[in-house]
């Protein structure tokens, strides 16, 4: 008999109900299956749970991601156990137009992204108890034998003239990009070497503290505020139906930045945008920051700054406005992925940008997130990591893929991509995982390709591309 180790993460702004039918239904299948299972048996939520936990050793160890949860409590839980890790993500439940109840995947995309930082590896499963697949899988695990960490197979193109790249560098040098607050803790592809971006592509990281973005807030006239408010509600009319307070206190955010990129002479602006925001200012920013990347300056949540320079890298190699997504949901047999984020894309990259709703953020309840489907269209999925291999000098990697972005509602409350991915959908994405790449990618609608391939090529950045 097969001892397992089942750790079950859950964040409270999720569906909490489902997270928890789910651990029961894996948790029963494991027993079934004639595991010995141990661990904790009630879902893991706050550093009081995680501190309480001793687990003991075992044959395999689950890390069972209920809904999402940042990665602090599988590094500290299962960092230093025997690996490789079984990652557990599931299915996204509910109807289309509704919110993302548990965004499991995308959690064990973070987790797997902090764990190799640490030494781990990690496996993935992606489905729910009940389906034969998972079963299957499970089963192989107990005997001993975990999934493969398996992705697609590499390919690559033609390169970007010499001149085009050189350009693109020399459009990069000297850029500026303003970085609010630290990183959320647990989300490691969110951590930056400000001297390492110096250096290779000539960035300039100016950093703030919250308590100063705040105090610039707090500086913002009552007039500058109307004025922002009225011209957001001109521009898409669904504001005018968001609770005004919570709209206008976004409105005095987005005058906030501005402002402060107009005196820093910022060219991107990457935020930490929970959880004081919604928690001190009682306001969710995402509509803000897709104002401001409607005019022109790229911004990331989460105080991604890596997300950001991957924008300026698309951008400067000739894209247009980009987005910062997660991978949320997988339909292997359709071979596409659905790419979300909570309702910061700029409304030029709407499906129909004279509709593009603004409403409450999908899981803290309060305004203003955008809340319409993106741009269809052939896409680049790109992103610049830090690198843990001590053997690669400039400390950074990078991973690209291609696409179709098809013709589909908005799936999920905020913004979301349905994408056709050029390689096998469920290869991407285990490789995704398994290969511990970050959970935010850049959805690009230009071929950029060519010239990530020279820039890599030069820098002597390693480049995986499906």
């Amino acid at each position: 008999m097969s001892t397992v180790a089942l750790v079950a993460l859950a964040r409270p702004t999720f569906d909490l109900a489902c997270a928890q039918a789910n651990f029961d239904s894996a948790r029963a299948l494991l027993i079934e299956l004639g595991a010995q299972v141990v661990g904790p048996a009630e879902l893991i939520m706050t550093p009081e749970d995680v501190a309480a936990v001793k687990l003991p050793a075992a044959d395999v160890y689950i890390l069972f991601m209920a809904s999402f949860s940042d990665a602090s409590p599988a590094v500290e839980l299962l960092g230093n156990v025997k690996g490789p890790v079984l990652g557990w993500s599931m299915r996204e439940p509910g109807a289309v137009g509704e919110r993302l109840k548990l965004n499991s995947m995308c959690g064990v995309n973070l987790a797997a992204h902090a764990l190799m930082n640490v030494g781990q590896s990690i496996r993935h499963i992606h489905g729910n108890a009940d389906e034969p697949a998972v079963r299957e899988a499970i089963t192989a695990a107990l005997a001993g034998n975990l999934p493969t960490a398996y992705a697609p197979k590499e390919v690559s193109g033609e390169f970007a003239p010499t001149e085009k790249v050189d350009a693109a560098f020399a459009w990069l040098k000297g850029k500026k990009i303003g970085a609010v607050g630290d990183a959320p803790n647990g989300f490691t592809p969110c951590v930056f070497d400000g001297p390492q971006l110096q250096k290779l592509f000539g960035l300039d990281v100016r950093q703030i503290t919250i308590d100063d973005a705040f105090g610039k807030i707090s500086e913002v006239k009552d007039d500058a505020r109307e004025l922002a408010y009225a011209r957001a509600v001109a521009a898409q009319p669904s504001l005018a139906s968001v609770n005004v307070d919570e709209a206008k206190k976004v409105s005095g955010v987005e005058v906030a930045l501005d402002n402060w990129r107009e005196q820093e002479s910022l060219d991107a602006i990457a935020i930490r945008c929970w959880p004081e925001f919604p928690t001190d200012l009682g306001a969710c920013i995402c509509s803000s920051l897709g104002r401001l990347s409607d005019r022109g300056t790229v911004t990331t949540c989460e105080r991604d700054v890596l997300g950001a320079v991957t924008m300026m890298i698309c951008e400067s190699l000739g894209s247009d406005e980009n987005y910062l997504v997660d991978i949320v949901d997988l339909d292997a047999a359709q071979g596409l992925v659905r790419l979300w984020h909570c309702g910061s894309a700029a409304t030029k990259l709407a499906a129909d940008p004279t509709n593009a709703t603004q409403s409450i953020h999908c899981n803290r309840k309060l305004g203003v997130a955008g809340n319409f489907p993106l741009k269809t269209g052939p896409v680049t999925l790109f992103r610049l990591d830090r690198d843990v291999d001590p053997s690669n000098s400039t400390g950074l990697r990078m991973v690209v893929s291609r696409g179709e972005s098809i013709p589909a509602p908005n799936h999920f409350q905020g913004n979301t991509a349905t994408v056709i991915t050029q390689p096998d959908a469920a290869a991407l994405v285990n490789g995704i995982v398994t290969g511990g790449y970050p959970h935010h990618l850049v959805i690009s609608w230009i071929d950029v390709r060519p010239g990530i391939r020279s820039m890599a090529q030069k820098l002597g950045i390693p480049l995986t591309e499906w």
